[in-house]
């Protein structure tokens, strides 16, 4: 039998450096160009959430000061994302041989239910101001307005930081919807504020924020269903199994695929290890071409193959 990984190594059957180059930078750029993204935002939302809370306390608007709190649990999350995001950078060590990967999907997990959470205060505080008719008071309507407004700018400035990693990444996804939404509730705050002052809706602003979670919750919970679905080594919605099952046992020479497992070590890698039986054996060839082969279709990174003449071990996978 032989065996083959998908990054350098002096072993044998280990592939050129070229394909260790595509692994290594495949999972490492998002967080290592992410640092001062992460730094911006905070900074940021630090400021908002002093702003916000002033002006709150001000103008004595309950409306502000929730959102303030809102705000809060955003910079709470910011730093979770950037955690996660820095811990997969650590080195592995004899004990954590995958390193510490795994933090940014635990980020990525925990940013969803932090949402879920305020989601689920911004409905709450909504219909309890809806069934007390107890609006916004149209005195405060210009000051929430303009508070509200640079919150506007705010979280979607943070967010376009976060735009471009959140197709590879999903820990980075995870911050950008986080502010994505949060530019949604402001925009919802101002345009409730300008048409109760306009319109004297005192209803509206409790109706604009139920609308605003039914949408931030459409969108969080596919991020919490994916980072659950990682946790519990799930493979990755890019990744479609049978495919991956078909092009191995395509190759030539291969006769049977057996125990083939993909999992997600971290948010922006994928991991793959399978047994082939060959009855005429391989050779580093042939184990290179299939690590590329899979790394082009499927971008999966880390590629270990076992290669057997004759099964020698019960298949532990799922039946075909």
């Amino acid at each position: 039998m032989s065996g083959a990984h998908s990054h350098p190594h002096p072993e044998p059957h280990s592939h050129p450096h070229h394909h260790g180059h595509d692994h290594g930078h495949g999972h490492a750029h998002a967080p290592a160009n992410f640092d001062r993204a992460f730094a911006i935002g905070i900074g940021l939302n630090i400021a908002f959430v002093v702003i916000e809370a002033f002006y709150g306390w001000k103008v004595d608007s309950l409306a502000l000061l929730a959102d303030a709190g809102h705000n809060l649990s955003d910079v709470a999350g910011l730093v979770l994302a950037w955690g996660g995001a820095l811990a997969g950078k650590l080195r592995p060590d004899a004990r954590h041989t995958w390193g510490w990967k795994r933090a940014s999907v635990l980020a990525a997990f925990a940013n969803a239910l932090l949402l879920l959470v305020a989601i689920g205060g911004l409905a709450w505080e909504a219909v309890h101001r809806l069934l007390s008719a107890d609006g916004v008071a149209q005195a405060q309507g210009g000051t929430i307005m303009a508070v509200a407004g640079v919150g506007i700018v705010i979280n979607t400035a943070t967010a376009l930081l976060f735009m471009r990693g959140g197709e590879s990444d999903l820990n980075i996804r995870g911050a950008f919807l986080h502010m994505a939404a949060d530019a949604l509730v402001s925009l919802g705050v101002v345009v409730a504020g300008a048409l109760t002052l306009w319109m004297g809706w005192l209803w509206l602003d409790p109706v604009v924020s139920l609308l605003i979670a039914a949408v931030i919750l459409v969108g969080t919970w596919g991020l919490f269903r994916q980072s659950l679905h990682l946790l519990f080594d799930g493979v990755p919605d890019r990744v479609n199994p049978l495919a991956v099952r078909a092009l191995l046992a395509g190759l030539p020479g291969v006769a049977e695929v057996r125990d083939l497992h993909i999992w997600a070590p971290g948010t922006s890698q994928v991991a793959l290890t399978a047994h082939l039986v060959m009855p005429a054996g391989s050779d580093d060839a042939f184990l290179q071409h299939a690590a590329d082969e899979l790394h082009a279709h499927f971008e999966i990174t880390h590629v270990t193959l076992q290669v057997m003449r004759t099964p020698f071990a019960p298949a532990c996978d799922v039946a075909h």
